[in-house]
């Protein structure tokens, strides 16, 4: 299997952070409950890198990743290399490495599951502005921009197994849903500083 190469050395003007395998993918969090910022963070051979995105794409690029797996392994009649669920022997719980340095901010994200190979590959791309006219157009602009365009925008591309690719999924829900507790009363996000409860007093401050 080839090593994990940063293609941003290589004579190119796109810089893409390429791990192939990485040795560790996960999602995680910088700052306290409430007021986190979410990254990707990939690392192997010495070198990390690290993308922050929002909490939404977080979890829907999880949930894609499970749903794409489930789907392999029923096309394949359950003969794909692919777990049904993350194996507790390789459960990543640790922190971010830090320093936690943000490459860049994540726009468009895609999944592909390489066949032959027998790997996921997951590509996050920076935010670019985008011009168009419609929903099509957008969709459009947006496909072309994940094709390997050596003047494209910054991209973090990484190819994971499947065990690699079901523990990073269940990482990234327990990441997401790991935030400020409920209130029981009104089922909002609890704020550190003091919480004003709808169900309590009609309103809830700031809005």
């Amino acid at each position: 299997m080839s090593p994990a190469i940063d293609s941003s050395e290589q004579d190119v003007s796109r810089q893409v952070f390429l791990y192939d395998p990485p040795d560790r993918f996960v999602a995680g969090t910088v700052g306290l409950p409430g007021r986190r910022t979410f990254f990707l963070q990939a690392s192997a051979g010495g070198r990390t890198t690290s993308v922050a995105l929002e909490k939404a794409q977080v979890e829907a690029l999880a949930e894609r990743i499970d749903e794409l797996l489930d789907e392999v392994v029923r096309r394949s009649g359950g003969n794909a290399a692919v777990p049904a669920v993350a194996p507790a022997e390789v459960e990543d719980t640790g922190p971010l490495q830090s320093p936690v340095e943000e490459e860049f901010r994540v726009g468009t994200m895609a999944l592909a599951w390489d066949g032959e190979g027998e790997r996921m590959v997951v590509e996050a791309q920076a935010i670019v502005e985008l011009e168009a006219d419609s929903e099509e157009d957008l969709a459009e602009a947006e496909e072309r921009l994940l094709q390997d365009d050596e003047n494209g925008p910054p991209m973090l591309r990484v190819r994971l197994s499947g065990t690699q690719a079901r523990a990073f999924a269940k990482r990234a829900l327990e990441v997401v849903h790991a935030g400020r507790p409920p209130c029981p009363l009104c089922s909002l996000p609890l704020d550190p500083e003091g919480h004003v409860c709808p169900r309590q007093n009609g309103y809830r401050r700031g809005e």
